[in-house]
């Protein structure tokens, strides 16, 4: 046996090994979390929205969260995949099918979050029958439907132009319409939340590009994550080069979006500013820990991503996981924080129905978090995000992902 045949053989084995019984449990497993997560669901439609921890002064929670953050965790893919073509520079090693899929099944995620927080799924006839044009939420509707489409769109143009059937011209064009879609969704998501000026925590017009370099933040993470994790069961081949290549961008973005944070906490904060209780709430009151976790979180990110004897494989994944996690906290921050300040004096009787505390004053209800997800919101949660790993791993099976000869 060659030296040349005896270094290819375990990558041979690897790959063997991940697309055969180990990716078959993986793809059993997620479809039993996704079965689990469709029986929560039914008890939940059953029983009512009373089930889970949202009531009237916190109407939204864990759902709409995590729909937030997978929509941000989707931008990454398409992000990293179009950019490259869209602007004719060298792409990460192949690695453009791989993130778009990614991509795509955060969006879908997203969408299915989405539902089960509508309460009914006849609602979701209602949204386009009674839809009104003028609200941000019908906006985000058209514009995430649209970007999931233009996704797909995108990834069979991939595999076309491999196949010479698609001009580079025209996968040029579909990268750019792409990349303005890919930031247009999180904005318009932003204005959701930036154009209520009854919630003083969102009224902020940094939140848009806020969304946008925290997607950028935790969807190149995500992509990260998952080559560097294909790579090592021989799925794919990436140069080290690549890698690190992915994770200065990471660090560079972390940087981007812990500035606009600051902006953000020293405009409220700064002495006689109205926002001081936002700020206080943020630094020492109940969003405290998801705070830290967040600044910490990012700021070790950084430094993994900017020093050089740390950008190894292992230390990379670490980093990534840490940036992904902050970013979570940072959208549990911004949605709990956005009711954890009471924006009426006189809220009427407090009743089961208005708050989860109503046990006493409205007072002794903000004193510590408003909102805290029922073990059924973390079950269904958990059911979508089944979901999504079962069409990650469905896609790895079946789709041409694997990087082909001469692709960027």
């Amino acid at each position: 046996m060659t030296e040349n045949t005896r270094a290819a053989s375990p990558s041979k084995a690897s790959a063997a090994k991940f697309g055969g019984r180990g990716l078959n449990v993986a793809i059993a497993v997620a479809a039993a979390v996704t079965v689990a997560g469709i029986a929560l669901w039914g008890m939940q439609l059953a029983g009512g929205m009373m089930q889970t921890g949202m009531r009237n002064l916190d109407s939204w929670g864990l759902y709409i969260t995590s729909f937030m953050f997978f929509v941000g965790l989707s931008a990454g893919g398409l992000i990293i995949s179009s950019v490259p073509k869209a602007f004719g520079m060298k792409g990460f090693g192949g690695i453009s099918k791989v993130a778009v899929w990614t991509s795509i099944c955060c969006t879908v995620l997203a969408i299915g979050f989405v539902v089960v927080d509508l309460g009914q799924p006849v609602r979701l006839w209602e949204l386009f029958a009674y839809s009104n044009l003028s609200s941000p939420l019908m906006w985000d509707i058209i514009v995430l439907s649209t970007y999931l489409i233009l996704s797909i769109v995108y990834l069979w143009a991939t595999l076309r132009a491999e196949a010479g059937k698609v001009s580079a011209t025209a996968l040029r064009v579909i990268s750019v319409i792409a990349l303005v879609c890919a930031v247009l969704v999180h904005s318009v998501t932003a204005w959701i939340f930036g154009l209520q000026q009854s919630h003083e925590f969102w009224h902020t017009a940094l939140l848009a590009p806020w969304f946008v370099s925290s997607a950028l933040v935790c969807g190149v993470a995500l992509v990260l994550v998952v080559v560097i994790a294909l790579r090592r069961a021989g799925y794919m081949q990436l140069d080290q080069e690549n890698v690190v290549k992915m994770a200065k961008m990471l660090g560079a973005f972390v940087c981007i979006d812990l500035y606009f944070f600051g902006c953000d906490l020293l405009t409220s904060a700064f002495p006689g500013g109205e926002g001081a209780e936002v700020a206080a709430m943020l630094v020492t009151g109940p969003l405290a820990p998801f705070f830290w976790t967040e600044v910490v979180g990012c700021a070790l990110a950084a430094v993994v991503c900017f020093t050089p004897r740390l950008r190894t494989s292992g230390f990379i994944v670490a980093a990534s996981l840490l940036a992904i996690a902050g970013i979570f906290c940072k959208r549990v921050q911004l949605l709990v924080g956005g009711f954890q300040l009471p924006n009426l004096d006189y809220a009427g009787a407090l009743t089961q129905h208005a708050v989860t505390d109503a046990s006493g004053t409205l007072a002794n209800a903000y004193q510590g978090m408003v909102y805290w997800p029922t073990a059924l919101e973390f079950g269904v949660a958990l059911g979508i995000v089944g979901l999504g790993a079962l069409l990650l791993c469905l896609g790895f099976k079946y789709l041409p992902l694997k990087p082909v000869e001469g692709s960027r």
